[in-house]
């Protein structure tokens, strides 16, 4: 009785075979289909067939490529049998020599044809120039520009880190060289001209309160650098009231904030140190002016990270390294040092730091790194000892005081070198 379709085979009344076995059974039928498709499929069963073509038909199948000429069934067949004959015969005559001649005869007939095959093979080969094989194009030179500098062997301060990823350290003499030359692009000037509600005092005090934003949010010291820059940066581009200075003063902290931090403050932090005295709307309002205005380029390069490279060239220690950060973090609240160039300032706060601590002078190393020599950074030196020498402003006391710290040697208490010793360092 043939199977309808869509409905299950009913047993018969007579069967005495348990539906558990019937099911077994069953189930060692598809196995057995699975595994061999060619099997005839059971009487009465619809006939299967595969959506393109039956699988067991796949190697009679010939596909033509695209400018290929179709070979005939007979010269496939020609090809194949010259080949199977010419190895036949080879095979014949060695196995009819060796049974002929001596052991040592067949051997040396063996290695005869095996050189003339292997002459043969060189003959069908055809030489390199035929194949058309291109020698290697000669090496070009990387133009100047992208050539990696030559660093002398006694001005190698990198090689030690090498193994350190994460210092980067075969790209740092290039780096801080990009650094210093991105420096020219962000120049700012004397802007108080351009500020009628403001003055020199007014900014020393901004300054001084940043200073103690960053160390009560115990932020880096990047932060505060690039705080300041954006400050100045936005009020020598855009006239503003004196009501206004702190709110730029504590926005730039908030965006240097967002780019240097791996965790930066809320803006409800900001607001809550200036003492609810803008709105959520006016800082985030004065956010977007001050990236507008900077045309959203803030990778400014501050002196204090052209300070902790130097201090690497000389291996300078944990003291003689705050005592430079001292002299470069107050001459953020002078006026006039606005034009000097942060590396320039962190070079001549090094040199300060070193001669006061009898370190020696400015060293081969420290001009090849930095590419200023004692002769460029003697007249800044003499300014920023004027003003280490000069009697502090009451009302600036924030730098002073966070120095005076055992956490930072209390370098502020250090007396400052004499101008003696300073000048006499300076002409050697």
């Amino acid at each position: 009785m043939p199977f309808v379709r869509g409905k299950k085979p009913t047993a018969t009344g007579g069967s005495r075979i348990p539906k558990l076995h019937a099911k077994a059974t069953e189930n060692q039928e598809e196995g057995s289909l699975q595994v061999k498709r060619s099997s005839a499929p059971p009487q009465g069963a619809p006939k299967k067939r595969t959506a393109f073509v039956d699988i067991t038909n796949a190697g009679k199948l010939s596909f033509s490529l695209p400018g290929r000429k179709k070979e005939t069934g007979s010269k496939v067949q020609k090809k194949t049998s010259s080949k199977g004959s010419s190895k036949n015969r080879a095979n014949l005559k060695k196995t009819s020599s060796v049974r002929s001649e001596g052991p040592e005869e067949g051997k040396k007939q063996e290695e005869e044809e095996r050189k003339e095959e292997e002459e043969e093979e060189r003959a069908a080969t055809p030489p390199v120039e035929e194949l058309g094989v291109l020698e290697a194009p000669p090496r070009r030179e990387l133009p100047p520009h992208l050539q990696r500098p030559q660093i002398p062997e006694q001005f190698d301060i990198d090689s030690e880190h090498q193994n350190d990823v994460s210092l980067t350290a075969e790209y740092a003499k290039e780096i801080f060289d990009y650094l210093k030359q991105r420096e020219e692009k962000f120049p700012v000037c004397d802007y108080m001209a351009q500020q009628p509600s403001l003055n020199p005092g007014m900014r020393a005090i901004l300054v001084d309160w940043l200073v103690e934003v960053q160390e009560n949010f115990e932020l880096n010291h990047e932060t505060l650098y690039l705080a300041v820059k954006l400050t100045d940066l936005y009020l020598s581009a855009c006239p503003v009231n004196r009501e206004a200075l702190q709110l730029i003063g504590s926005t730039a902290m908030l965006i240097a904030s967002k780019f240097e931090e791996r965790s930066p403050p809320c803006l409800d932090d900001f607001l809550y140190i200036c003492d609810d005295a803008y709105k959520r709307e006016e800082l985030i309002s004065m956010e977007t002016s001050i990236l507008q205005t900077l045309s959203f380029d803030i990778n400014i390069p501050v002196s204090y990270r052209f300070l902790r490279r130097y201090a690497k060239c000389v291996g300078a220690g944990m003291d003689t390294l705050t005592l430079a950060r001292f002299t470069c973090e107050l001459s953020l609240l002078e006026m006039d040092l606005l034009p000097e160039r942060g590396s320039a300032l962190a070079a001549a706060s090094l040199l300060l730091a070193m001669v006061t601590k009898d370190l020696g002078g400015w060293s081969p190393v420290l001009q090849y790194h930095s590419g200023y020599d004692v002769s460029q950074l003697a007249p800044l030196v003499r300014r920023l000892h004027a003003m280490l020498s000069s009697p502090p402003d009451d009302k600036l006391r924030a730098v002073r005081t966070k120095y005076a710290h055992k956490v930072f040697f209390e370098v502020a208490a250090i007396p400052v070198v004499a101008i003696e010793t300073l000048e006499s360092a300076l002409l050697a």
